[in-house]
């Protein structure tokens, strides 16, 4: 019997999550075919790697030794995804994928449509949620990975840096600052200002870069929260508050004069938008290749 890649992620997953039947289900395999697989890994280096108990299963000396590997071959079969995913133009399949709100209603659109010029077999199913659902679908299963605003800490999930945003200053038309080319951050602090809600991904961006300035975030006007974007800018539009937002988000009204954008002196709220996956799933070579198309995008060339 020759060691084979399937088995080491199978060993892998069981380790990770601490059972075969939770690794049956990340594996969409039945539990005697996962309990088999380790086995026969196990008759193959002749020791045994793992410890069953009816709680929770362990590593024993040579299963902790042989993780690191088990990890490597992982990584390497995903790096070896990477580069071929640039050479694949025929590729076939669905991709289910969740987007928090600025991804998925002023991002993606732009950029599915180059996509899918590139790759027309591949058919893609997105969901438009908060990371907190996002999460919940990617560990349950139902989505391969996900695309969100603000990083996050799950012991379970990989996350990568995969597009670069910005966020802007808006204001209303008729505004007293609307007629300014630029402002001093001191300057917008005395405005009554609409946010996102709190543990938005655009809101935490704005926060922070406020922290880093030495602001206190605490002395904002905040006179509304709203739960998307599309409510922000109308709001902004009536004349109730300035805001920040993805600059990708407003295009169209500052095209028509409704919404201006206006420079912040030394001041850029720049930031990342992340890829998360579980850190135990080797996702499909069709979803490796949307996500290498998003990198080597210039997000303003789209936008």
């Amino acid at each position: 019997m020759a060691l084979n890649f399937h088995q080491l992620h199978i060993f892998y997953t069981v380790a990770e999550r601490g059972s075969f039947s939770a690794a049956a289900q990340a594996l969409h395999m039945t539990q005697p075919a996962v309990t088999m697989q380790v086995q026969s890994l196990e008759d193959y280096f002749g020791t045994k790697l793992l410890q069953r108990s009816t709680k929770r299963i362990e590593l024993t000396e040579a299963g902790r030794a042989l993780m690191p590997f088990a990890q490597r071959s992982i990584d390497l079969i995903r790096d070896t995804d990477l580069q071929m995913s640039k050479f694949t133009k025929q590729l076939k399949g669905r991709l289910q994928l969740g987007a928090s709100l600025t991804i998925g209603e002023y991002i993606l659109p732009r950029l599915l449509g180059p996509f899918g010029q590139e790759f027309p077999h591949i058919a893609i199913s997105m969901k438009v949620m908060n990371t907190a659902q996002i999460m919940e679908e990617i560990v349950n299963h139902q989505l391969n990975f996900g695309l969100i605003e603000a990083p996050v800490n799950h012991p379970d999930m990989h996350m990568e840096a995969v597009l670069s945003d910005e966020l802007k200053l808006i204001v209303g038309k008729s505004h007293p600052l609307a007629g300014e080319s630029e402002v001093e951050l001191e300057e917008v602090m005395k405005y009554p200002i609409v946010l996102r809600e709190q543990g938005s991904g655009t809101r935490l961006v704005m926060e922070e870069q406020l922290r880093a300035k030495q602001m206190n975030v605490g002395d904002l006007k905040i006179v509304m929260e709203l739960g998307s974007t599309g409510a922000v800018k109308s709001a902004v539009e009536a004349g109730l508050g300035i805001s920040f937002v993805s600059a990708s988000s407003v295009k169209h009204e500052v095209a028509l004069g409704l919404i201006k954008t206006i420079p912040i002196r030394d001041v850029q709220f720049k930031r990342q938008f992340y890829s998360i996956f579980l850190k135990s799933a080797l996702l499909p070579i069709s979803a490796v290749t949307f996500l290498t198309f998003l990198r080597e995008r210039d997000l303003q060339q789209w936008l």
